[in-house]
């Protein structure tokens, strides 16, 4: 447990600096986050059965990754982003030169470690720059709100769970940790207005409810995968909390929600 709360601190301490210390930082870190998650679910995905392409994977995301931050930080237009499109189709080409029994497993595997690890980071990425001028309050916010959630359902659920929610999923998830996890990252959400502006209080409260209904569907979809594997973490860089797929599994599915909704009130 100390091992854990330590490692939880300055981890936490690490995220708010990559926010604070300007633009650059921010896409930068982020963008590496995207890449370690992406080589942690190629690590845990790959059996003899299933050989992920992880060299060409990751150079596939790690242009995308630069090709949006150039864009965020008004480098080049959006219109150059495109250019990464034939490095998924240098994906199918590899598989034709490799001999596997089943290509189309590796080939498969290689796109979703980028769709489902990869890319919800450059999501995230772009919060900071939805308004325009780049503004870490929103993807802050965003974790803030993550985080409240994450604690207000351990609360309720170690105080008043009774119905599990997925169990044969995450045994330990409640209905009302669910519940609570929710209305604990409202209620939060209400005060950033306050602090951060960027938003008006209406909007970091759908903000809230968004990141807490799909940041729970987040974590159990990653259980699943991991439960469907046979494997307890995604990998060990955090001591005692796994790896950094582990603990960003709320925002994979979450981020590309947000910003959706962010962009269209917009």
């Amino acid at each position: 447990m100390l091992t854990r709360a330590i490692t939880g601190f300055f981890f936490i301490a690490v995220l708010i600096g990559a926010h604070l210390l300007g633009q650059l930082v921010f896409v930068s870190f982020f963008s590496l986050l995207g890449l370690w998650c992406l080589y942690e679910f190629y690590g845990i995905v790959r059996k003899e059965e299933v050989k992920p392409m992880i060299f060409l994977g990751i150079i596939a995301f790690a242009i995308l990754s630069a090709l949006i931050a150039l864009h965020c930080l008004g480098v080049i237009p959006f219109v150059k982003v495109w250019l990464f499109i034939p490095l998924f189709s240098f994906i199918f080409i590899l598989a034709l030169f490799q001999k596997r029994a089943l290509p189309f497993n590796d080939i498969g595997y290689t796109l979703l470690g980028i769709t489902y690890a990869g890319i919800p980071f450059l999501f995230f990425l772009a919060l900071g720059f939805i308004k325009g001028d780049f503004n870490f309050y929103i993807p802050l916010g965003f974790l803030i709100i993550l985080w409240s959630n994450d604690t207000g359902a351990y609360l309720a659920g170690r105080s008043f769970g009774k119905r599990k929610l997925f169990e044969r999923i995450s045994p330990n998830k409640t209905w009302e940790g669910f519940i609570g996890g929710v209305l604990f990252a409202v209620a939060i959400a209400f005060n950033l207005e306050q602090y951060f502006g960027a938003l008006t209080k209406w909007e970091w409260a759908c903000m809230a409810l968004i990141i807490g209904i799909f940041g729970t569907l987040g974590d159990l979809v990653e259980s699943m995968l991991k439960r469907s594997l046979g494997v307890k973490d995604s990998g060990n860089i955090l001591p005692g909390h796994g790896g950094l797929l582990d603990r960003f599994d709320g925002l994979l599915m979450a981020a590309p929600l947000v910003f959706l909704f962010l962009l269209m009130i917009a």
